[in-house]
């Protein structure tokens, strides 16, 4: 049962399953459940915020638990790093444009959200490269991803400086 359990987690209740490019299609269900939760729901960006810190702590455990007897430490059903990974530059954006924007506004930015992470998280650029190859645990698969989605925000933050 805790094994089941764990298996839906890591996997994002099975997306990671999906023969091809599971990765991009938990991108996109992350970049639709969150546009659901801020904009349908209308769910504070705060909380999601928090919870995307809780879900990345108890991965650690949870991937390791998964990936310790396969030769392969960072196998492609492993999907819950790209819903954090994803989910950073999702929710920064959120919190930074905090009050009423026009829909088409928001769904242009998840969409070159999710466009960029998926270049920065296939491409590797150094250090989302450093933590792929360095560390064949937990904290590698999930922290090449955390890179990726960072590098999305860097991208958003160095636009809409230089546009303003």
């Amino acid at each position: 049962m805790i094994n089941k359990i764990n298996f839906l987690f890591v996997t994002l209740f099975g997306i990671g399953k999906i023969k091809k490019i599971p990765g991009s299609f938990a991108s996109l269900a992350t970049t639709l459940f969150l546009f659901f939760l801020f904009h349908i729901l209308n769910v504070s960006p705060n909380i999601i915020l928090i919870s995307v810190i809780i879900i990345f702590f108890i991965s650690l455990y949870s991937v390791n638990i998964f990936i310790k007897d396969m030769d392969n430490k960072d196998p492609k059903e492993v999907v819950i790093d790209e819903f954090i990974g994803q989910s950073i530059p999702i929710c920064l954006y959120e919190i930074a444009h905090e009050g009423p924007k026009e829909t088409i506004q928001i769904l242009m930015f998840y969409f070159i959200m999710f466009i960029l992470f998926r270049i920065f998280d296939i491409a590797k650029p150094y250090p989302v490269s450093y933590y792929d190859k360095n560390f064949k645990n937990s904290f590698g698969v999930i922290m090449d991803d955390v890179c990726a989605g960072l590098y999305v925000v860097a991208v958003l933050v160095l636009y809409m400086v230089t546009t303003s």
